[in-house]
């Protein structure tokens, strides 16, 4: 057999807290992609896993979804949290591999077509000027993502679902416990029992909300999912309730982090900020960029089916591969200067969305969501700046910031 490169580096996989220290992660991870772009980790209360961390990579891996597979591992977690999420029966997405897969991504996909976000870009625009609207209300100070940049794409994909408003907070507290469950002050509790709460409350919820709407179905995504049937059988009670999952939590954590974190990014480049401010028709670009910059999806695993190999190291059958996103997208052999924020780059090959079938369904919304807020924002932003230091969630799966102080002064 052959020896195993285990780069010290490639522990930062495994440690929370170093997505919540960006400067310490990216040194960590192009260390990475020059010296182990394929490392052994075997790091305390987890099962070992490769790392990869070249862009090419992490595509070839995503492309070969019948060689690489979701299952049985599509995330990295804890192995005392591999053995909670199997008992649960969680079932999303990104859990399933085709044919599966393809079938039940079918019930939301005519919902997230260019068609549909058409016919849906006037409400995101009307809510993306009320947000902006707010926070000339509001004064000249804020915490940016608490109170503007979580709550945008939550009414947006609430919205959608048709969940009533009234239970909108309920569904944000419920996201941030579940994707900060490594963070100390946004988790449910201090054990992974109590952090499972989340979760289980969280199907309670959806649960409810597939009862009422078989008794009922209304034109709304939610019914979509609670009445969808897979080769003429209705989805069972977990894979329903799965797919709410997804959708409610990936639907706006992952595009707040984005519009918080191209804030910051605008906010320390300044040049960058009166460039897209002179220049609207960047807006398309600036969206990438601030997509690429941010990489709110950590990782994704895949496992192995048979014995392959990866940039000429031996992977086994069964054994897993974290895709690190962030890594792929600062890829000095894919980006021109990746660590320099660029709203004009062009071209710009980032993964943050993933590849191949397993493409994020909700992408074309994101994009729309962080074009219209920022079509809104920009013209009327006179000057804004930090007041604080800017905090990033403490997490190895979703995030980015989960404070960011700012000044600022907007026209009306």
């Amino acid at each position: 057999m052959s020896v195993r490169v285990a780069d010290d580096a490639a522990k930062v996989f495994a440690d929370p807290t170093a997505y919540a220290d960006e400067a310490s992660l990216h040194a960590a991870l192009r260390h990475l992609r020059a010296n182990a772009p394929v490392s052994w980790v075997d790091a305390p209360g987890y099962r070992p896993f490769w790392a990869i961390t070249k862009h090419a990579d992490i595509m070839a891996i995503e492309r070969a979804n019948d060689l690489f597979t979701n299952s049985p591992r599509p995330v990295l977690t804890t192995a005392e949290g591999d053995i909670q999420q199997a008992a649960m029966g969680v079932s999303t997405l990104i859990h399933m591999d085709d044919p599966q897969h393809r079938k039940v991504r079918a019930i939301g996909a005519d919902w997230f077509r260019p068609k549909a976000m058409r016919a849906l870009k006037v409400r995101v625009d009307e809510l993306a000027k009320s947000f902006v609207d707010q926070m000339a209300d509001r004064g000249d100070e804020c915490d940016f993502v608490q109170e503007v940049a979580v709550n945008f794409p939550l009414y947006v994909i609430m919205s959608l679902l048709g969940i009533p408003e009234s239970d909108f907070h309920r569904m944000l507290t419920y996201t941030q416990e579940l994707f900060g469950s490594d963070d100390t002050e946004l988790r449910r509790g201090a054990t992974i029992e109590e952090r499972g709460l989340a979760l289980f409350d969280m199907f309670t919820y959806f649960n409810e909300i597939t009862a009422a709407r078989r008794a009922q179905p209304t034109e709304d995504l939610a019914s979509a999912i609670a009445n969808a049937r897979i080769d003429g059988e209705p989805l069972s009670d977990i894979d329903t309730v799965s797919y709410y999952l997804i959708v409610a939590t990936a639907g706006h954590d992952t595009t707040s982090a984005t519009i918080s974190g191209g804030l910051q990014a605008l906010i320390e480049h300044p040049d960058q900020l009166r460039r897209l401010q002179a220049d609207p028709g960047l807006m398309g670009l600036a969206t990438e960029e601030m997509i690429r910059w941010v990489t709110p999806v950590k990782e994704f695993m895949r496992t192995a089916q048979q014995d392959t190999v990866v940039r000429g190291v031996p992977i086994a059958a069964g054994e897993s591969v974290l895709l690190s996103y962030p890594s792929g997208n600062r890829d000095e052999e894919v980006f021109t200067e990746p660590f320099i924020f660029d709203v004009g780059r062009e071209p710009n090959k980032h993964i943050a969305f993933g590849y191949g079938v397993h493409f994020c369904l909700g992408a074309a919304l994101a994009r729309m969501e962080i074009n219209s807020f920022y079509s809104e924002l920009l013209p009327r932003l006179k000057s804004v700046e930090l007041t604080g230091a800017p905090e990033n969630v403490a997490t190895i799966f979703v995030g980015g910031l989960k404070h960011l102080p700012i000044r600022y002064e907007l026209s009306y």
